[in-house]
């Protein structure tokens, strides 16, 4: 008995990765408060003690839920961005990084409402985690619009706050359009990213060329 428990015995890395697979699982269904920590071990497989010895706490379990699918989210982006190297050019690589964000959030929608939902609306230091994701996706963006009017003669005259607004508007507007796709019947990952893409490169394609809009 004593050989066949030691043999079912898993090393930590893996429990720990099973307990968070759970609790995205329990927190995207319930949410922060309603979450169970008695359900979260029951879907790992483990007894509740378990958890509170790998993890602590249900705060400290949720922040390392959030720690974990950002950094997931993030690292597919920048895989995203990065297929081809710095020479492919400016609209092609946000494309890849579009499609990239939108296929992540199709195929993790749990991870997506924890990290697009739940966090946001539970405080710190919950919301804070959430943030540093934003940002870090926020800087792609903008880095390639940047790459985009430098690669301009003359820039179209933006200007680095022009592109931290546009940044910031894109990425918002991702965000929803993940929210609606996933929630929305027969709607694929690159609809949803070409639909974006569409809709702001165009814009930006007239801005590198000085075209701007103006309120008669």
């Amino acid at each position: 008995m004593a050989g066949g428990a030691k043999a079912r015995r898993l090393p930590r890395v893996v429990r720990e990765r099973q307990m968070l697979d759970a609790a995205v699982l329990s927190f995207a269904r319930h949410g922060y408060q309603a979450a169970s920590m008695d359900e979260i071990a029951e879907l790992a497989g483990v007894s509740k003690p378990l958890v509170y010895l790998y993890l602590n706490s249900k705060e400290e379990l949720f922040t390392a839920v959030i720690r974990r699918e950002a950094g997931a989210l993030l690292g597919a982006v920048a895989a995203g961005v990065g297929v081809g190297g710095p020479e492919v050019p400016p609209d092609e690589r946000l494309w890849a990084g579009l499609l990239a964000f939108f296929t992540y959030a199709a195929e993790h929608p749990d991870s997506w409402v924890v990290l697009s939902r739940q966090a946001r609306t539970q405080g710190e230091p919950f919301a804070g985690e959430a943030a540093r994701m934003r940002d870090g996706i926020v800087r792609f963006v903008a880095g390639l619009i940047g790459e985009a009017a430098a690669g301009v003669e003359g820039g179209g005259g933006i200007t680095p706050r022009d592109v931290d607004a546009l940044a910031q508007a894109l990425v918002g507007a991702a965000e929803s359009l993940a929210g609606w796709a996933n929630e929305t019947p027969g709607v694929t990952a690159k609809e949803a990213a070409a639909t974006l893409m569409n809709f702001a490169w165009a814009g930006l394609g007239n801005l590198m060329k000085s075209e701007r809009w103006s309120p008669r």
